[in-house]
């Protein structure tokens, strides 16, 4: 179905012709319009428009409301202070843009003017490791960018960068060969957490052999060259502790309810053979030089504490390639192979610097240009409550896993105490749910620059600018319509709204101008902002407007219509952001 224009739009096109028949000389001119508390919108634009013209900005604004025709949309406008117009629009207008939303399977929400083709690159964890908090804004926020972006109508291609190359693979596979059965599973379907503890004592056994042998670790080194030079037999058991370290992935990601797809896994080793390609391209380019035996990239704004020039080094004195150069490759891969116009890379703040060097050393060598440009979206680190990184108490690493489910377990007894008629298996579903969305939500609530603090407590709070909360309105508002019986939802324009269905009706519009911010920003936090505000609209609706009990049968569908449009709403950005919405909590 066609797009719903927003109301802000549809005011903003009437007044913006209005300003052009009223003060021709002044060409195309913005009316700068804005929401407001003191009406529904409020436009400024004739304050620097008097400037240009050298007129009263009180007089210009009195003849620009004069040049518009009486209509239905505009229900009042005044003239304040020096000049600014106060806006109100009619109920009919908020209940007909509201109706015509509601009659669109996309709640009237446009696609982009100009899609193109996306590679996101998230969820980059490291085989043979296990993933651990630092992996869980990656793939968070990874996953709901690809939705959003998505869902604006782009090709979105999802790379999954997994650490499975280098060094310390010759001294895994050595101890493999030398201790065969180490990956063999106790039964054929093998789980998560089998996996991960095979990969974990093997890795341990062989990093103290390593360590403590030296024949071991002579036999390691020459195996990191069998592994590079293509040796079949070491590419096979390499290729082993790549597969058990997927039934690992895949399980974790399926605990966090994403969804990660074989082709879309591409690790450092799916880009070994352009490496060299990729180096002689630099080199005779110029783009690169030889320093100390080195191929090295040159910043003039990028020094180190000596105020010497920090190079991006592609290839080792030795021959070794660095993380350079297998992302420089990437880029090749995903522009010329893919067909990209823009890669978005979901990592850790902590790697600007080294992104910025690979960025700017693929625009000099003209992969990436004006048509074709890549963005890092960098986000900050998971705290603990003390403000300090997220530790256990023995100082180690917390765990992805262990996480995950004390969310769960937390959200069991948020929902065990709430339910009444669910059985444990549908509150075990349910705390699923409420558990992954509430460590989802305050992950993607908050700007992915900054650093926030991971606290259960406050994420499966029923209070507050959590999922839980937002999930409680939404089976609230579920709850309303299966108890209504025959009356149905049903838009009517004649009906005058009190202020908080105006409220309520002015925010709904504005979902499809919000998702077009957030997936041209990268900025998925604001979504969430929108939809807490929205359920917080709602709040105030559900307790000033009786619904079941409203003065007419009129009134009555017209709130029953406000409760369901706010329910696909909150269905559908939850969706996007990759939570869940039960109907009963």
């Amino acid at each position: 179905m066609a797009s719903v224009p927003s109301l802000a739009s549809t005011v903003q096109q009437r007044l913006a012709d209005a300003l052009t028949a009223a003060l021709p000389e002044a060409g195309s001119a913005d009316p700068l319009l804005r929401r407001s508390d003191r009406a529904d919108f409020q436009a400024n634009g004739i304050l620097a428009l008097a400037k240009k013209l050298k007129g009263n900005p009180r007089e210009l604004a009195t003849k620009v409301v004069g040049a518009i025709p009486a209509n239905d949309v505009l229900k009042d406008i005044e003239v304040s202070g020096p000049g600014f117009l106060n806006i109100t629009v009619s109920d009919k207008a908020i209940l007909d843009t509201l109706a015509a939303r509601a009659a669109d399977d996309r709640l009237g929400v446009p696609y982009a003017e100009k899609p193109g083709t996306t590679v996101i690159d998230y969820a980059q964890p490291n085989v043979a490791k296990e993933m651990h908090v630092g992996h869980l804004r990656s793939a968070v926020i990874g996953d709901a960018m690809v939705k959003i972006m998505e869902f604006a109508g782009e090709k979105v291609i999802r790379r999954h960068h997994i650490g499975d190359w280098g060094t310390q693979f010759g001294m895994l596979i050595q101890y493999l060969i030398e201790h065969p059965h180490e990956l063999d599973h106790k039964d054929s379907a093998a789980s998560g957490e089998e996996a991960m503890s095979n990969l974990n004592r093997l890795y341990k056994a062989a990093r103290a052999l390593f360590d403590s042998d030296e024949e071991f670790k002579a036999r390691s080194r020459d195996r990191v060259v069998a592994l590079q030079s293509g040796d079949e037999e070491t590419l096979a058991l390499w290729q082993r502790f790549v597969d058990e370290s997927k039934i690992y992935f895949y399980s974790v990601f399926n605990k966090l309810d994403m969804e990660i797809d074989d082709p879309d896994v591409v690790g450092e080793s799916g880009y070994n053979d352009m490496l060299d390609e990729t180096c002689r391209l630099l080199e005779e380019s110029g783009v690169a030089v030889r320093s100390e035996g080195a191929l090295c990239v040159f910043f003039d704004d990028v020094k180190g504490p000596d105020g010497n020039p920090v190079p991006l080094i592609v290839k080792k004195s030795n021959g070794g390639y660095g993380y350079a150069a297998t992302d420089l490759s990437a880029i090749r891969d995903r522009v010329q192979k893919l067909g990209a116009d823009t890669l978005v890379y979901v990592v850790d703040a902590r790697q600007s610097l080294h992104f910025k060097m690979v960025f700017e050393t693929a625009r000099r060598a003209g992969w990436l240009n004006d048509q074709v440009h890549a963005v890092q979206l960098a986000f900050g680190t998971v705290l603990g409550k003390d403000g300090k990184p997220f530790k256990t108490r023995e100082g180690e690493t917390v765990r992805l896993v262990d996480l995950l489910d004390e969310a769960i377990e937390r959200a069991a007894a948020v929902v065990r105490e709430k339910a009444q008629d669910l059985t444990e298996d549908e509150i075990a579903e349910r705390a699923a749910q409420v558990g992954i969305g509430a460590i989802k939500y305050a992950d993607l609530s908050t700007s992915a620059s900054r650093d926030y603090k991971f606290d259960l407590d406050q994420m499966v709070s029923l209070n507050g600018d959590t999922s839980v909360y937002l999930q409680y309105a939404y089976a609230r508002i579920k709850s309303i319509i299966r108890k209504a019986g025959e009356a149905r939802p049903a838009a009517h324009p004649e009906i005058a709204l009190a202020p908080a269905e105006r409220a309520l009706g002015l925010h709904l519009d504005q979902f499809g101008e919000t998702l077009a911010e957030v997936a041209d920003s990268y900025e998925p936090h604001k979504l969430a902002a929108y939809l807490y505000q929205l359920a917080s609209h709602y709040t105030a609706f559900y307790s000033e407007c009786p619904v079941l009990k409203a003065d007419t049968p009129e009134q009555v569908e017209n709130r029953l219509f406000l409760c369901e449009l706010t329910a696909r709403t909150l269905h559908q950005g939850m969706a996007l952001l990759g939570i869940r919405t039960p109907e009963r909590l």
